[in-house]
């Protein structure tokens, strides 16, 4: 069985790394974790680093971690629907908002749970994923301002996440001049500016963040250490806290062409047919007991670089093992590396063993 494995000592150092930087600019921060698809192996060693507040997109991701320690803050990063009321205002401390109709059930919900719910207001800044338009934040935050048991804690955005718009400088200064526009308007303080995720990183260590954006949610940078800005490791963080590990079922000498009639595969694949130049090539392939159903192939790379992974199944990865230094036997585990989307689709996996490393 494949599994993969969280390495504990390189959380721990990735969320001291991050916790010092946010905590010497005033910054308060929150742990995203969507990733981890509310595996409870995984969500307690979150909660062990000391965690305060986390956020994530599933309201059942939030109950367990209120029913893991009740003191943490939870936030929940997606407008909510309407089906999703009652559970929200019960599990969700604080919710992301861009409609006055999903406020106003809010608001009626909290009313019955005798909480006060906080929002965060999403505005639309060029990414076009959730948000309210900037034209209409002010007539927005006024209708909403009054409704009981709601507390505005904030504004936000959500940049990179759909259209690949980059959080600049630019973008995060007129994220704080609405914050300007808010407090003149309704002479009232605004908390929480959250414009910050970790795609965001970079600028905040540059010390090109406007000082108002003051709150930031961090999921990729904790556990694969990554600037997504070039691409690389941050200096100073791991990108490894997850492994992905496989085991080879099957080694064998094969062609590198397939013989027969082709057709479209098993998987919607449709390959091409070989010249004569190509027959008799001949590759050592093994398989891996990992597919489709768990992972894709592009979001994970083989930590032995002399490896190529050929193809996938639903169920088998096939890698050509030729020019590896290392004599592989069936038996034997690969391990990899993993991309985000690809640790998404294997946690999410409930054919994917989980461990602590």
């Amino acid at each position: 069985m494949a599994f993969i494995k969280l390495y504990r000592e390189k959380l721990k150092d990735n969320y001291q790394f991050l916790d010092t930087i946010f905590k010497s600019r005033n910054i308060q921060w929150g742990v995203v974790s969507k990733l981890l698809c509310g595996n409870e192996i995984y969500l307690k060693e979150i909660i062990a680093l000391g965690v305060k507040e986390i956020h994530d997109s599933r309201v059942s991701n939030l109950r367990k971690i209120k029913s893991l320690d009740p003191s943490i803050q939870t936030v929940y990063i997606k407008p909510p629907a309407k089906r999703s009321i009652k559970n929200i205002v019960e599990f969700a401390d604080v919710s992301f908002n861009t409609e006055i109709y999903t406020i106003q059930l809010l608001s009626e919900e909290a009313q019955r749970q005798n909480k006060v719910h906080k929002i965060i207001i999403m505005i639309e800044m060029g990414d076009l994923r959730e948000g309210v338009m900037g034209e209409e934040l002010i007539a927005f935050y006024g209708s909403i301002l009054k409704m009981p048991n709601i507390e505005i804690r904030g504004i936000g955005t959500n940049l990179n996440c759909l259209s690949g718009i980059m959080p600049t400088q630019d973008k995060l200064i007129q994220l704080s001049l609405y914050k300007q526009l808010i407090e003149a308007k309704f002479n009232i303080s605004i908390p929480w500016v959250s414009g910050g995720t970790s795609v965001a990183i970079p600028l905040m260590l540059k010390n090109a963040r406007p000082m108002a954006v003051n709150h930031f949610r961090i999921g990729e940078a904790l556990f694969f250490g990554k600037d997504l800005f070039t691409g690389e490791t941050i200096e100073g963080m791991h990108n490894d806290v997850f492994k992905l590990y496989s085991e080879i079922i099957e080694i064998t000498e094969k062609p590198d062409a397939p013989i027969g009639e082709l057709g479209e595969s098993g998987v919607g694949t449709s390959y091409i047919a070989s010249s004569s130049d190509d027959l008799g090539e001949t590759s050592l392939r093994a398989i891996l007991d990992i597919g489709l159903l768990d992972m894709q192939p592009q979001y994970i790379e083989s930590d032995d670089s002399d490896i190529t992974i050929i193809d996938a199944s639903s169920d088998m990865l096939v890698i050509d093992i030729s020019n590896s230094k290392t004599a592989y036997k069936v038996g034997d585990l690969i391990s990899f590396k993993i991309k985000y989307m690809g640790a998404l689709y294997l946690l999410n996996s409930d054919y994917i063993e989980k461990t602590i490393g």
